[in-house]
């Protein structure tokens, strides 16, 4: 695939980028070369290779998702939190309705 000078003016125009004709002229080898580097990329055999997110493999340390009983440190508080609000509604805050 290749682009020209009126492919570069329309792609310029949709990204609201204001683009001089010299510009226009200058970006389109560079935007060609670009092309013909990613059109050489689908050229490589990645038949055996495993698709992956990250160089370094991360996994998520997660915490256990269970309520402290312990009223210092943790959950056991609805009452006393809820005691805070304007208005509360089944044990949750209250707050005006915002779409009709």
């Amino acid at each position: 695939m290749s682009v020209d000078t009126a492919t570069v003016a329309k792609i310029a125009a949709l990204a609201r980028i204001k683009v001089s004709e010299a510009e226009l002229a200058a970006m389109v080898p560079e935007l060609n070369g670009i092309l013909a580097w990613v059109e050489q990329l689908g050229e490589v055999d990645v038949s055996g290779v495993e698709p992956m997110t990250a160089v370094i493999e991360n996994h998520l340390r997660l915490r256990a998702d269970v309520i402290d009983p312990d009223p210092l440190t943790g959950g056991g508080k609805r009452d006393a939190v809820l005691a805070n609000a304007p208005a509360a509604m089944d044990g949750f805050y209250g707050v005006p309705k915002v779409i009709e």
